[in-house]
């Protein structure tokens, strides 16, 4: 669970404000953890929290794209 907790925690500071940065934009987040991984990261769960970070994205993609058919 720490593992999993790691990158989910990382990618939430990495993609919000700081008092001392900007976020990082969601893609250059998701790099960062996938350049971390087998250093920093398991690189299992880096997969399967990309994997399902896609997944989570696809309707949101979907709906945008409905959304501009109106």
């Amino acid at each position: 669970a720490a593992r999993i907790f790691a990158i989910a925690d990382t990618f939430d500071a990495m993609t919000n404000d700081r008092p001392y940065r900007k976020a990082f934009y969601t893609e250059e987040a998701l790099e960062e953890i996938q350049h971390c991984s087998n250093f920093q990261f398991d690189p299992e769960i880096v997969d399967a929290f990309l994997k399902a970070f896609e997944q989570a994205r696809k309707p949101i993609a979907n709906e945008s794209s409905n959304l501009n058919s109106i």
